[in-house]
């Protein structure tokens, strides 16, 4: 279950007949904070969503090799291409957390799951991308300020300790 804008909405509504000033709502996919603003009727929220398990999955296997009759692969076969980071829902994908600031993650940048390789910005709301595993970045598939969705790579892993 993803937290939708019609959640957010519906959580504000009932803080605002509330005498709450804050609320924080963490989960092992996002992380919600809710903060009453300088008028009572506005609200300032900050999300983050972080990637689940089922948005990292290993590369597909390979495909075998096709041999011609000259005993010649016509296919060479591909290596394993390690754990793909997917963005955890569609949005414009930054490396970096501010224009003209050093990228979240270089190729060759060790990261354990908890680590931000990116943020998703999806209707004005910034939201981490963490890597949720941990392993080495070893290809950077999305370009910084591309639109991507739920089923593109941004960048892969080799799997080790991060």
């Amino acid at each position: 279950m993803i937290l939708t804008d019609d959640d957010v909405r519906e959580i504000v509504k009932l803080l605002e007949s509330s005498s709450f000033n804050e609320l924080e709502l963490e989960t092992d996919r996002f992380k919600l904070t809710l903060r009453r603003g300088g008028t009572s009727d506005t609200w300032t929220q900050e999300r983050s969503t972080r990637s689940s398990p089922h948005l990292l999955t290993p590369a597909p296997a390979p495909a075998p090799a096709e041999i011609s009759p000259a005993g010649e692969s016509a296919l060479a076969p591909a290596a394993n291409r390690g754990i793909e980071i997917r963005p955890p829902l569609m949005g414009t994908f930054y490396r970096a957390p501010k224009p003209g600031a050093a990228p979240f993650v270089e190729i060759g940048a060790r990261v354990t799951p908890e680590s931000v390789v990116g943020i998703i910005e999806t209707m004005k709301l910034m939201n981490s991308v963490y890597a949720g595993a941990s392993g080495t970045v070893t290809e950077i598939c999305a370009a910084n300020g591309q639109l991507v969705e739920p089923h593109d790579v941004l960048m892969r892993l080799a799997p080790g300790a991060g």
